[in-house]
């Protein structure tokens, strides 16, 4: 009869950093709303257009929210710029 061998345990690949993983941490939390990439304003905006989507003013989910952040960058909203095409 043929025998197994039994191998050691297997690592989960982790590899432990305490300093580098924890300050990264903090700094991210404290940055929270710098982070997001759209604002309230523009929220509420494309939040509008889906409504108006659902009533039929609109053709697709695409036109509504490219309406949406259209109006709130007109409003002074945070709304990355468009790409170029």
């Amino acid at each position: 009869m043929a025998t197994k061998k039994k191998s050691g345990r297997k690592s989960s690949g982790r590899k432990k950093s305490s300093t580098s993983s924890s300050s990264s941490r903090r700094s991210s939390s404290k940055k929270k709303s710098s982070g997001r990439k759209y604002g309230k304003k523009a929220q509420q905006e494309v939040r509008t257009e889906m409504h108006h989507l659902k009533k039929g003013e609109h053709k697709n989910r695409k036109q509504a929210i490219a309406i949406g952040l259209s109006k709130a960058r007109r409003a002074g909203g945070k709304v990355p710029r468009k790409k170029a095409a």
